[in-house]
């Protein structure tokens, strides 16, 4: 028999089905609109949940529909839109995992250690409102063009203060770009 979404409900874990193209292969995995299938000659393919494929064995859907991936997908999405976080970052390789040691310059204090992972988060949120503030600052109507000059100047001048923690960022473009870099 035919798989058709509007005549048979959907197929669960385990279930076994011949393809057209891939041949014989077990559904691995479900989303919404798509099959993760195990085919016996061609591996691991996604196929859409009304493709063209004969059903060998029906296994009931036992788990929800929608899969790991959308429901995150769909909350980084809500995240981006609705917080000041513009985008994910990632720290380079070389400190992943690493600390950040403070030693005090008075003797008898003891060292501060914090995870990198943590600073580095913190570097990024404060680069990330910066942004924000930047942003507010271009579309404001009680500012005039002026106003707006001299604080993007200032903002320049943070974003050059901040440029010693570009060792941190993997990718070059997610650094900070101070008063030379801009001109």
């Amino acid at each position: 028999m035919k798989q058709k979404l509007n005549t048979m409900k959907i197929l669960g874990i385990g279930s076994r089905i011949l393809h057209t193209e891939y041949g014989k292969g077990v559904i691995t995995n479900v989303s919404s609109s798509m099959y993760w299938v195990t085919f016996v000659d061609k591996g691991l393919e996604t196929i859409e949940i009304d493709a063209d494929f004969e059903v060998i064995e029906a296994i009931d859907n036992e788990v929800d529909a929608v899969s790991f991936f959308d429901v995150e997908s769909s909350l980084v999405a809500i995240l981006q839109k609705w917080s000041d976080a513009t985008q994910r970052v990632a720290i380079a390789d070389k400190w992943k995992g690493g600390n950040l040691i403070l030693e005090p310059g008075e003797a008898g204090m003891s060292a501060k250690e914090i995870p990198i992972n943590t600073f580095f988060h913190k570097i990024v949120m404060v680069r990330d409102r910066i942004r924000v503030m930047e942003q507010k600052i271009n579309s404001s109507k009680n500012l005039d063009d002026q106003e707006k000059v001299d604080l993007q100047q200032y903002i320049t001048r943070i974003y050059g203060s901040l440029t010693t923690f570009n060792v941190l960022f993997k990718a070059k473009g997610d650094q900070f770009i101070g008063e030379k870099g801009g001109k």
